[in-house]
C-alpha cells in the first residue's frame, strides 16, 4: 500500500469557465492534492528536508488557479499534476479541483473534477 500525503481545501479565486461572465467575474476554486509516494524515509528519519514542502506545493497550485485563465477545470487539474510530477519524485498525483455554487440549470454544490497521474519512467 502507498503512502498519500494530502493538501485539502486550497481556495483561490479564479476566472476559468466557458460562459464570459465566469471570465469576466470570476469565482472561488477549490483545490485538493493528493501525493502518491514512499513516506517511510521522512518518518523514519524525521527530517524536513526528505519531505514535501507544502508552501512549494500550495504556490504551484496557487500560480496556475490564479494567474492563468483555463475553459476547463479539468485543464486546471491537468496543468497542476504535470508541475507536481516535475517537481518532485512520486508514484501518482491526484489532483481534485472544484468550483463551488455553480448553476447548472439550477444551484449544483459544486462542480469536481478528479484526475489521477503517474510520471512517465
Amino acid at each position: 500500500m502507498a503512502d498519500r500525503y494530502r493538501l485539502n481545501n486550497m481556495i483561490f479565486y479564479g476566472y476559468h469557465g466557458i460562459f464570459a461572465a465566469e471570465k469576466e467575474i470570476g469565482q472561488i476554486v477549490e483545490v485538493d492534492v493528493e501525493l502518491v509516494s514512499d513516506l517511510a524515509p521522512n518518518a523514519r528519519n524525521d527530517d524536513p528536508d526528505l519531505g514535501f514542502n507544502p508552501v512549494d506545493i500550495y504556490t504551484i497550485c496557487k500560480d496556475i488557479v490564479e494567474g492563468r485563465d483555463f475553459n476547463l477545470i479539468e485543464a486546471v487539474a491537468e496543468t497542476i499534476a504535470g508541475q507536481l510530477i516535475d517537481a518532485y519524485d512520486v508514484e501518482e498525483v491526484v489532483v481534485r479541483v472544484r468550483k463551488p455554487g455553480i448553476s447548472a440549470g439550477g444551484i449544483v454544490g459544486a462542480l469536481e473534477v478528479e484526475i489521477c497521474r503517474q510520471p512517465q519512467r
